[in-house]
C-alpha cells in the first residue's frame, strides 16, 4: 500500500518531467531549424557573390580588351593626323 500510494505521487512529478523535456525537444527542433535555415542563407549569399565576382571580373577583362583597342584606334588616327598635316605642308611649298 505504501508503494502505490508513493507511485501516485511520483506519477505526476514524471508527468511534469515528460512535459518540460518535450518543450526542450521543441525549443532545440526550432534552433536546428532556424540554424539550417541560416546555413541555406550563408549558401546563397555566397553563391551570388562568386556569381558577381565571375561577372566583374568578366566585365573588367572586356572593359581592358576595349581599352586596349581604342588606343590602338587612337594612335592610327593621331598618326594619320599627322601625314595629312605633313601632306599639306608639303603641297603647300
Amino acid at each position: 500500500m505504501i508503494t502505490g500510494d508513493g507511485a501516485k505521487s511520483e506519477l505526476p512529478l514524471i508527468r511534469q518531467k515528460v512535459k518540460l523535456l518535450e518543450t526542450k525537444v521543441n525549443f532545440k527542433d526550432s534552433v536546428i531549424f532556424n540554424l539550417n535555415k541560416k546555413v541555406i542563407n550563408f549558401e546563397s549569399m555566397l553563391s551570388t557573390q562568386s556569381d558577381q565576382l565571375q561577372l566583374s571580373k568578366e566585365l573588367s577583362d572586356r572593359l581592358q580588351s576595349d581599352l586596349k583597342k581604342q588606343k590602338v584606334k587612337t594612335k592610327l588616327t593621331t598618326g594619320a593626323g599627322i601625314l595629312v598635316a605633313a601632306g599639306i605642308l608639303l603641297l603647300a611649298k
